[in-house]
This record gives C-alpha cells, sequence and structure tokens, in this order.
C-alpha cells in the first residue's frame, strides 16, 4: 500500500484538532508543583523543602528556625575539596530526632499518669560510624539516652563511648564468654549492661561467668510473640523468628536463674516484631502481647522492672501516611501514646508496677539526618531524526506504520498502539526473511517510536491509562547515568526493593520533562533503580529535568542514614563516598567533620592487593617495553605517574565540572 498525501499532511493529521486541544499548553511550573510531584511536604517535613530559587533546602532543627540551601551548600563543599557522590550528614536532625522521640514519651508519660520512665537506647547496627555514635551519645545525655550491642564489635564500640550515668546498655544477639564476661565486667565501669538472653543455651553462660568474676548480672529475656507484622520483617516474630524465647524457654531461664541463686538477675523482657512496621496495629497487639507475659512474670516473682518494645518505629519514606511498606499509618506521638497505655492497661489490670520503657528506634533516628547526594553524568536519551516522506516502493509494514500514524486520534490512541504493535513485529520478521533491507528496518523503527510517541502524549492527558500501555510508558523512560553505585551507598534499594525519596536538589522551579531511570557506575544490570515513590503505587520513573551542556546536575537522596553505609559493598570496587557532617548556626552552617571516601588502593587492599606490588609490576613491564622498543622512556614515566596517581584518587569518576 502506498500513501497518496504527503509528509506534511500526515504530520497535521497526526494528532487531529481534537488531540491539539486536549494538549493545550499547562500553566506555568512553580515550586509549589515540584513539591507536590515529589511529596515532600509528606516526607519532607518538616526538615526538607523548595526555596523560591527552586533549591532544596534543610531545617534541621525543624520549625524552630535555621535553614541551609542544598544546593549551595553542595558547591561550597566542593569548593572546600570535597568531592561527589557526596554524604551530607546533618548532626542538628539527629539531635532534633532524638529529642522529639524523648519528648513524645514524656508527652504520653504524662497524659496516661504513667509512674514509670522512659529510656531508649540507640541500636548500633544501624549506622556504626564513630562521629555519628559519639554524636547520638553526645545528644542522648539529657535524656540517660544508651545503646543496644548486637555483637561483640559493638560492644567495643559501646563500652569506648558511653558514658552517661544512668543510661543502659542492652546487649542483644549471640553471645559467647567472652561476649558475657566483657559485658558483666563494664559494671565496674559504671555501665549499665542487661545481658539479654536470646537463646537457652546462653542462660548457662551468664551464671558461669558471673560466678567466675564474682559479678551480679542483670539479664532480660527476648520473647518471640505471636503478634506478626507484615512486609519484609515480618518473620522477626513469630514461631520461626530466628531470635527469641519461647514462653517455655522463658521459664525455664527463670527457674535456671533462681537454681543459681540469681533469680533476682531477671528485670527485663524484650520483643522485636520488625523493622519499619508500617501499621499501629500490629504495634498495639504486640504491646498487648508483651505486656500480659511481663505482668505474668512479675506475678511469679521475678523482680523484672523493664519492658523493651525494641525497634520497628516506622519511616515514611513516601510521605503517603498510608500502612504501606514505605510508609507508615501513624506519628511517633501516637506510637508512644500507644505503647505506654498499653503497658499501663495491662499493670493496672493485674495490679504490678508499671516497668521502665525501653525502646531500641533505630530507623527513626537515623534515617533523616543523611542525604546523598550525586551527579548525573549523561543520558541514554534517544535523538528522533525528522521522519522521512513515504516512498512508492514502501512495503506493506511501512506502508501500514505511516496509515496509523495519519490515523492517530485522542479517540483512536489504543487502537493505533496495537496496530503499530503488529505492524512493527511484521517488519521485523520480514527483515529477518531478508525482504526488507537494512535502511527499511531503520525507517521502520522511527516511524513506530514516532507512533509511541504521539500515543504516549495523548495517554498521559487521559484520566485513565489502560493496563495494555503500560508497558509503554516504561519502554518511553530515559536512563539516566549517574555517578555512584546503588551497591554500596544504597543496597536497601537493591537487596530488598527499599524506596527511597529521590529529588533533584535544583532547577525545581522548572518542569521536569523526562521521565527517567537512575544507572549506577557498576558493571551489573542490576546496578539501576526503576522504582520510585508516588502516592498511589510505585512509579517506574522519576521525572527530572533535560540536562544542560556543561552545566551539572544534582540529584539528592533523603532519609538514607540508616544501614544503608554499613551494609553497602564492594561491587566493582566502588568504595565509601566522601561524608561530610554539617551543624547549622544562625549564621550559615559550619563543616563539623569531613571524611575522605576509599582511594583505590583502599579498596584494592580489601581483597588483598598491595599497592607496592602493584605499582612494581607496572614498573617492571614498562622496562621491558623500553629493552623492547614499544614505548618511549615519556610514556613509560607517564603510564606510572598515572597509575600511582590513580591508586590515590576517588573509586568514582571526577566529571570536569568538579
Amino acid at each position: 500500500m502506498v500513501l497518496a498525501r504527503p509528509l506534511q499532511a500526515l504530520e497535521t493529521e497526526a494528532l487531529g484538532t481534537e488531540s491539539l486541544a486536549t494538549l493545550e499548553k499547562p500553566a506555568a511550573w512553580t515550586v509549589r508543583d515540584s513539591e507536590a510531584l515529589y511529596r515532600m511536604e509528606g516526607w519532607g517535613e518538616p526538615y526538607f523543602s523548595i526555596n523560591q530559587a527552586g533549591h532544596v533546602t534543610v531545617s534541621p532543627h525543624g520549625d524552630r528556625g535555621g535553614c541551609v540551601d542544598l544546593y549551595e551548600l553542595v558547591q561550597d563543599l566542593q569548593r572546600r575539596g570535597l568531592r561527589l557522590p557526596l554524604l551530607i550528614r546533618f548532626s542538628d536532625i539527629l539531635a532534633d530526632r532524638i529529642e522529639r522521640l524523648n519528648a513524645c514519651f514524656a508527652r504520653a508519660i504524662a497524659r496516661y499518669n504513667y509512674a514509670g520512665v522512659y529510656r531508649g537506647v540507640y541500636p548500633v547496627k544501624v549506622n556504626q560510624q564513630r562521629h555519628l555514635v559519639e554524636e547520638v551519645v553526645e545528644y542522648g545525655k539529657p535524656y540517660q539516652f544508651g545503646l543496644e550491642a548486637g555483637s561483640k564489635p559493638e560492644l567495643l564500640i559501646a563500652l569506648s563511648l558511653l558514658r552517661t550515668p544512668g543510661a543502659l546498655l542492652i546487649c542483644n544477639g549471640y553471645k559467647d564468654a567472652e561476649f558475657i564476661e566483657t559485658a558483666l565486667l563494664s559494671r565496674r565501669l559504671g555501665q549499665n549492661p542487661i545481658i539479654v538472653i536470646e537463646q537457652l543455651e546462653e542462660v548457662a553462660l551468664v551464671i558461669a561467668a558471673a560466678r567466675k568474676l564474682g559479678i551480679a548480672p542483670v539479664v532480660g529475656v527476648r520473647a518471640k510473640l505471636n503478634t506478626k507484622a507484615s512486609g519484609h520483617w515480618e518473620d522477626s516474630a513469630g514461631e520461626r523468628a530466628k531470635f527469641g524465647l519461647r514462653l517455655w524457654e522463658i521459664l525455664a531461664v527463670w527457674e535456671r536463674l533462681q537454681e543459681a541463686g540469681m533469680g533476682d538477675a531477671l528485670q527485663l523482657l524484650h520483643f522485636h516484631i520488625g523493622s519499619q512496621v508500617s501499621s499501629i496495629g500490629a504495634i498495639k497487639d504486640a504491646i498487648r502481647e508483651a505486656a500480659q507475659i511481663y505482668t505474668e512474670l512479675v506475678r511469679l516473682g521475678a523482680p523484672m522492672g523493664y519492658l523493651d518494645v525494641g525497634g520497628g518505629l516506622a519511616v515514611d519514606y513516601d510521605g503517603s501516611k498510608t500502612n504501606f511498606a514505605a510508609s507508615k499509618n501513624y506519628s511517633m506521638q501516637n506510637y508512644a501514646y500507644d505503647v505506654v497505655a498499653g503497658i499501663k492497661d495491662a499493670c493496672t489490670q493485674k495490679r504490678v508496677p508499671v516497668p521502665t520503657i525501653v525502646s531500641e528506634s533505630g530507623r527513626a533516628i537515623a534515617s533523616h539526618q543523611s542525604v546523598l547526594v550525586f551527579e548525573v553524568l549523561g543520558s541514554g536519551a534517544m535523538t528522533r531524526e525528522p521522519l522521512p516522506a513515504p516512498a512508492a516502493d514502501d512495503p506493506l509494514p511501512i506502508a501500514n506504520l505511516y496509515e496509523t500514524l495519519a490515523s492517530l486520534t485522542p479517540a483512536t490512541y489504543q487502537e493505533c498502539y496495537h496496530d503499530a504493535e503488529q505492524f512493527r513485529d511484521e517488519a521485523i520478521a520480514a527483515f529477518g526473511l531478508g525482504y526488507l533491507s537494512l535502511l527499511q528496518r531503520v525507517k521502520a523503527e522511527r516511524l513506530y517510536g514516532e507512533c509511541c510517541d504521539r500515543i504516549l502524549a495523548i495517554a498521559r492527558q487521559q484520566d485513565y491509562v489502560p493496563d495494555d500501555l503500560e508497558d509503554l510508558e516504561k519502554a518511553a523512560t530515559v536512563s539516566y547515568y549517574a555517578n555512584f553505585s546503588v551497591f554500596q551507598s544504597l543496597p536497601d534499594s537493591w537487596a530488598i526493593d527499599q524506596l527511597f525519596p529521590m529529588v533533584p536538589i535544583h532547577r525545581l522551579d522548572e518542569e521536569p520533562t523526562v521521565r527517567a531511570t537512575l544507572a549506577d557506575l557498576t558493571c551489573d544490570s542490576d546496578g539501576r533503580i526503576d522504582r520510585f515513590i508516588d502516592l498511589k503505587d510505585v512509579k517506574p520513573y522519576l521525572e527530572l529535568h533535560p540536562l544542560r551542556a556543561g552545566e551539572s546536575y544534582y540529584i539528592g537522596v533523603f532519609l538514607n542514614g540508616a544501614y544503608q553505609e554499613i551494609l553497602g559493598d564492594l561491587h566493582n570496587l566502588f568504595g565509601d563516598t566522601d561524608a561530610v557532617h554539617i551543624q547549622v548556626n544562625p549564621d550559615g552552617y559550619k563543616v563539623e567533620h569531613a571524611i575522605a571516601g576509599d582511594a583505590m588502593a583502599d579498596v584494592l587492599r580489601y581483597v588483598q592487593y598491595d599497592r607496592q606490588a602493584m605499582v612494581e609490576s607496572i614498573r617492571r613491564a614498562t622496562e621491558q617495553a623500553l629493552q623492547q622498543k614499544q614505548m618511549t622512556i615519556e610514556e613509560a614515566r607517564r603510564l606510572v605517574e598515572t597509575y600511582e596517581r590513580c591508586l590515590s584518587g576517588y573509586t568514582y569518576l571526577q566529571s570536569e565540572n568538579q
């Protein structure tokens, strides 16, 4: 089939008058539009917003004053010699999170006339970086805020840093005799370690260590509750939980301690139903069950005194405030109210004294303080050349694609999509059989791409997009190549599909017209991010701005301060990024700590390569090449110098704009 109409007529008719009316130019884009698009008011309050310049701003003290322009901060830090990707920790946000958590529990205790107190602890495993743990200890001193250690290395960290009178040191995880003896000996330093029994076999180790050292232990038991939360960590509770004791095992612990003359050691009940518990209902059910176990232990004669509700206080990563895995349907204050009220009700019912409430809310404390900023290096956007004119000898699939393009309107776009798919497939099949030339195959692909572009433009204006067009949206996304490693900086995004808010930190007064996915530097197909937060569902793309030649484009990843740094691995040997601790003051901000990221020699040493031996190997190879007249002395010198410089350099790429 050959079309008689010229290409200009096809261009005019392709969308039709109805379509042109539908696709009217929208109103001018504003920063309020960007705030709504990226859901910043949902996940960002009270710390992150956008100013009139279109830059992300950070208010570490929330609504109590002090603000810094993140885009200007990044540029200033680069002038100071820090490199992208860059991890920026806002120490004041960390302090604010600790203060807010304690204030919420203080308010709940006052509201319910609770006769006990609250003592929070920070789980070191959430983020073990020294400067951060030091800050947690410092900011927690007014609240006797303690630490939780789940391994011997974490116990050693806690013992070296925790100097707060009255603060608790909760010892969780698997334990050997050395772990237990170290914890007991720390009592001589004025520490308050509570050794939580996770496995029944640990009771004998505690008894033996206490007798050997002559130090009375304080012991807790971790209960396996029937209550379970939904989501990735649902197996943290229940019969199949990795840690914890069944009810009969808890009673066995109590009996063995009594038999050893250490019955007064059992003072804490602990439970944990999972990290990132999105539903307040699951938390209330767990509190109710644990409080009943606690009161029954008291009635059996155990001294008790502490009820540790574990972690699980969630972070609203997508801002939807729903029972979604990346959100939560409660506030920090709701959480504190329900914990306090649930424990008091059970104790009142059983007429036992209320315990000191302990929580291990690491994610809710550490997530907000950290922002990862990286630069986009380029894009995989396809360029659309002008369509070629129809030719008299066009094969039937190509002629049909022209006809489909001409008949495309908002009333026919779904039908035209299926037609275009069919004719494109026919062109591919014909090429495979030798009936189409390479140039004709390219022509068919360009026509098909133009059909898809116009169909997608119409579909995006509709109230409802048919399911069969969802793949078209995914196919139309552009890859933005970014200077970071998913595996090093956002491992949970890859491993458990964790969602993190991602936003350009500038140009937010412009409409982002590119729908993109992010590809990192690693040579791995999993090194990409194609799931992004959205109000209704997870989006397969992130709205970004077109790249400008010679101009840097920065993206920030927010709420990533929990777990990501310590879980990161060395895929393709991309190491730790540069990191900086920022404190905001009335005059602006100051750099409290600057920590250099890994050099190439550092990561190579992790995998048993010796820098000196590597350099010597290259030097010998150049000497041999010189002897064989394969290179000049100048080339040999340059190669060795470049090699040594690379070993001292950053593992990430350095753009011309840095």
